[in-house]
């Protein structure tokens, strides 16, 4: 009954705290990441968990590459990336009542997997972003995973990645599956670990993307080890 009740709560104080985000969002456009961010901040407390970051993101990539098993993968990252991020999100987001707002204020990026023509726009939306100062975000498995093995890479961020010349930073979440169930929307205090491997070059390596895959998938379970 407790844990009902707590995931009823979260989904009410998720659903205000969005609405309320949106609405100062659409009347400071401009400020769009500060209100996200506090937004982000936020739900550590309203939600209940905590953050332990390992490592520093290199400023410098303008691909960030992540694992993904929640939603409270992007609240994590919301409340700690120090930059204005331009997520991937798939059509459907999009078209979400709450959420699509929130996208599309924050100039987001819309994939519709659908679109013979979608890897084009990808290209030209993360161009565009990039141009105006904001890292790419994109999780590669392309849908959420059970939270311990990483599902197979799918290949936008690898043409990403070598189409535009650009550094990428992997990072892996852990635990955020065990605290915020998204699926099956269950919630329980814990601490989500984000961990910053080392950037990457992809003109390295040809195999990159593959030892990218093994790289997050060892660091993960190490995370999860612990």
């Amino acid at each position: 009954m407790l844990a009902k009740i707590r995931s009823v709560y979260t989904l009410t104080v998720f659903i205000l705290t969005v609405a309320i985000t949106i609405f100062f969002m659409f009347l400071f456009r401009p400020y769009h990441r500060f209100f996200r961010r506090v937004w982000g901040n936020a739900q550590k407390y309203l939600i209940g968990f905590r953050i332990d970051v390992r490592g520093k993101p290199d400023l410098d990539a303008r691909l960030i590459v992540m694992n993904h098993q929640s939603v409270l993968d992007i609240v994590v990252m919301e409340a700690i990336y120090p930059l204005n991020t331009a997520w991937v999100a798939k059509k459907e987001i999009f078209d979400l009542f709450f959420l699509g707002q929130t996208t599309k204020l924050s100039s987001m990026i819309s994939l519709d997997r659908s679109d013979k023509r979608a890897m084009v726009k990808l290209l030209k939306d993360a161009r565009d972003r990039i141009e105006k100062g904001r890292p790419v975000a994109i999780f590669p498995e392309g849908t959420r995973g059970r939270g311990e093995k990483l599902l197979k890479f799918q290949i936008g961020a690898k043409i990403l990645a070598e189409k535009l010349n650009l550094i990428v930073q992997p990072v892996v979440i852990a635990h955020a599956r065990e605290i915020f169930d998204s699926q099956n929307f269950k919630v329980k205090s814990g601490t989500a670990i984000v961990s910053y491997l080392p950037p990457i070059n992809p003109k390295d390596d040809e195999k990159w993307y593959e030892k990218l895959h093994e790289d997050m998938q060892e660091e993960l379970t190490k995370l999860l080890s612990e």
